[in-house]
């Protein structure tokens, strides 16, 4: 299966390249970047494709079956939309777009051409959320009713002035950065449940002036002085759905001294706390006795396991749970987080 790669930054040389290096389905014919010097880099480090950069080169190629979008967030949405329409298969890196309205308008595409369109959400590959869904699926929890996000960091924001703190690029901050991954794990492990109402607020205190920011870590870095900085650096609030209340916090940077990345899933018979990218520990009662129960596992790479499944996917013709069918659902429920925030109260899906 012929494959274009387009965008040849950081996530596509740690987690979408080697994944289909690894995949003897899958052969990298094009390694695309409107920086030559990067597309070229990444045809030297692995050792095949061609380096272009113009993406139509790439979807206009008989011979490429399906690429992957992993661009700044302002052009997925065009470029996925021109690749389905060219008879691609995609898989977009997550978010699927900068806007509700953009990721609207690929669904479209995807449903009038017919062709796989995944989004990459790559925690629906992750061992450990699959053994937790696991478990709630079987009513180990009981009726999971609450749930509580912490996505929080201490003053990290990554590359600001750049590309990530660019509403016009980005979209957003933190909450379509981090939060779109713990928005969707508890999407997933709890059915997809369909967002009724939301309530956020959005705080951007701490990046402005550029210049007399303090930081601990920029990845993504270093500041741009005179860059642009009109995102989120932090975000709270509640959404309420037709399955459990979920309740959230998050930052880039905040004043506490404290990184913690964790999902609370509380239920009545018991309750999961998930470390982001890691193992959970289950706490309950038996016998009248609390008891708490951790689990130790095999944990494969998910990204291959994403670009896997994706090339089996599409010879199979199996809808996967990335699909953007069900992604929309997050999407819309962010969109619905920030215009909560813009207008200072709850909003109605």
């Amino acid at each position: 299966m012929k494959i274009g790669v387009i965008g040849c930054g950081t996530i596509a040389n740690n987690a979408h390249i080697p994944a289909y290096m690894d995949n003897e389905k899958a052969e990298i014919k094009y390694f695309c970047d409107i920086i030559p010097e990067r597309a070229a880099a990444t045809v030297e480090k692995y050792g095949c494709g061609k380096a272009v950069t113009d993406y139509h080169e790439v979807i206009n190629d008989p011979e490429i079956d399906a690429i992957s979008v992993c661009t700044p967030n302002k052009v997925h949405s065009t470029i996925t939309i021109e690749a389905l329409k060219a008879g691609k298969h995609v898989l977009c890196e997550k978010p699927a777009a900068r806007i509700y309205s953009e990721a609207l308008e690929m669904q479209k595409a995807q449903h009038e051409t017919g062709k796989v369109l995944n989004i990459g959400v790559c925690n629906r590959f992750n061992a450990g959320v699959n053994k937790l869904k696991e478990l709630i699926d079987q009513g180990e929890l009981g009726e999971v009713y609450q749930v509580y996000i912490s996505f929080r960091s201490h003053r990290s924001i990554p590359g600001l002035g750049g590309a990530f703190t660019t509403s016009e690029i980005a979209g957003g901050g933190v909450m379509i950065d981090w939060g779109v991954h713990f928005f969707d794990i508890v999407m997933y492990c709890c059915g997809d449940p369909t967002p009724i109402t939301a309530s956020g607020e959005t705080f951007s205190k701490l990046g402005a002036p550029i210049e007399e920011y303090v930081y601990k870590d920029m990845w993504a870095g270093p500041p741009v002085k005179d860059g642009i900085y009109d995102v989120e650096e932090g975000v709270t609030g509640m959404v309420r759905t037709d399955g459990p209340t979920i309740t959230f916090n998050g930052a880039w940077a905040q004043n506490i001294g404290e990184n913690e990345m964790f999902i609370d899933f509380m239920g009545t018979k018991g309750g999961i706390r998930l470390k982001y990218g890691s193992d959970f520990t289950f706490y309950s009662t038996k016998n009248s006795m609390l008891s708490t129960t951790t689990y130790k596992f095999d944990m494969p790479d998910m990204f291959k396991a994403e670009i896997n499944s994706f090339i089996d996917c599409i010879e199979s013709g199996e809808k996967l749970s990335s699909h953007i069918d069900t992604n929309i659902i997050t999407a819309k429920m962010m969109d619905a987080i920030y215009r909560s925030a813009k207008e200072h109260k709850e909003v109605t899906l």
